[in-house]
């Protein structure tokens, strides 16, 4: 797996976050490189204030700190830390690091963006840069040439303004767009439906897992959640919009959680949802993180959790796995681990291997997901 970076004469280490031994997947792609050698060819002067929007893993930051002042907006505390560590890594700068539900700084000098793979979130930051920005900022974003549609182009032209495109490079391609639109059209950040078959609603907020409407997975899993007066510390583990944190709170009143998601929109969402579900989160714990990094171990009585399968455009199971191991460690002996995949995706291995064969066993599944019990 390539760690480096080299371009004009110029190198970086860069590794995706968490560091694993034994990563295959790089911290930047194409796209990184073609921004980089955009901006570079524009000869900014130095120490101009470039605002990057969805930086995945740190590389853009760690390319344009060494001469600008830098800040990084993202929706992910994994992106943050990336970056942080790859600045450090590389003995860089510092820059400000932003989450994607705060004010778009009106300072910048330059903006850059990595197009986001949700077009609510996509709407909600051009939207942002609409009011943020005038018409004199430069505005440089880039995808993957097959996710920019025409429809792509049709919410940059409505949300932000005139909007052009370059040739492809490297399978990419760039967007230029000017902050003109008018008149300007506002983008209400909250998404509100019903939970069928539950007496609550759910606030999304733009970046939100399955924000406009509950996924199937979640369905399923809300009919099997333990009511047991046992359970005084549980763990909704990439809780999203909190739909299973509120259904635990409502069974088990007593029951202290903690809700967990690396999505800062998602942890914001959730709160927002337990508090207007259950009338107060003073049993609750709202947490941006990696997983379970820094939880003490043997304190919770179950860990319920739906992994993802993906990392920003890459497929992988790391992330599964993570989740399985860090229950573990903070599972107390005869804590129970609850898990909802797709049958395919093969979780069952996995907590035997962790919690051994004796001790995992099927709760239920339908035709698409089967959901897992793994006793510590």
């Amino acid at each position: 797996m390539k760690t480096e970076l080299s371009l004009f004469d110029r190198a970086l280490n860069l590794f995706r976050y968490p560091k694993r031994s034994n990563e295959t997947l790089q911290a930047w792609d194409a796209g990184d490189e073609y921004l980089i050698n955009h901006v570079e060819e524009l000869a900014l002067e130095d120490n101009q204030h470039i605002v990057i929007l969805n930086d995945n893993f740190g590389a853009l930051a760690c390319w344009f700190s060494s001469k600008h002042r830098v800040t990084v907006m993202s929706d992910s505390y994994i992106s943050h830390q990336a970056a942080f560590s790859n600045l450090k890594e590389n003995g860089l700068n510092p820059v400000t690091l932003l989450d994607t539900n705060q004010a778009i700084p009106s300072d910048a000098d330059i903006v850059l963006m990595q197009i986001p793979k949700s077009n609510r979130h996509l709407k909600w930051q051009l939207s942002q840069l609409r009011e943020s920005l005038s018409p004199s900022t430069p505005f440089i974003a880039v995808n993957k040439a097959k996710e920019i549609h025409t429809s792509t182009l049709k919410l940059f032209e409505r949300y932000l303004g005139t909007t052009k495109t370059s040739l492809a490079w490297k399978k990419h391609r760039l967007v230029f767009s000017v902050a003109d639109s008018s008149p300007i059209e506002s983008v209400d950040p909250i998404t509100r439906w019903n939970v069928d078959g539950e007496n609550y609603q759910l606030d999304n907020l733009p970046n939100v897992y399955s924000g406009e409407s509950l996924d199937l997975g979640a369905r399923f899993f809300l009919k099997h959640l333990p009511q047991d007066e046992s359970i005084t510390h549980a763990i909704d583990l990439g809780c999203g919009n909190g739909v299973l944190s509120v259904k635990l709170g409502q069974i088990n009143p007593e029951a202290k959680i903690t809700s967990v998601d690396e999505s800062y929109m998602a942890v914001a969402s959730a709160k927002r949802n337990v508090e207007q579900s259950l009338g107060s989160s003073d049993n609750f714990t709202f947490v941006a993180n990696n997983c379970l990094d820094g939880f003490e171990a043997k304190r919770y009585d179950l860990v319920m959790c739906n992994p993802p399968f993906h990392q920003q455009q890459a497929v992988t199971d790391h992330i599964a796995w993570q989740m399985f191991c860090d229950a573990k460690h903070v599972l107390s002996n005869g804590g129970k681990l609850l898990v909802i995949g797709n049958q395919h995706l093969g979780y069952e291995a996995k907590l035997v291997r962790l919690f051994g064969r004796s001790n995992v066993s099927l709760v239920s599944r339908n035709n698409k997901f089967v959901i897992l019990q793994a006793i510590r």
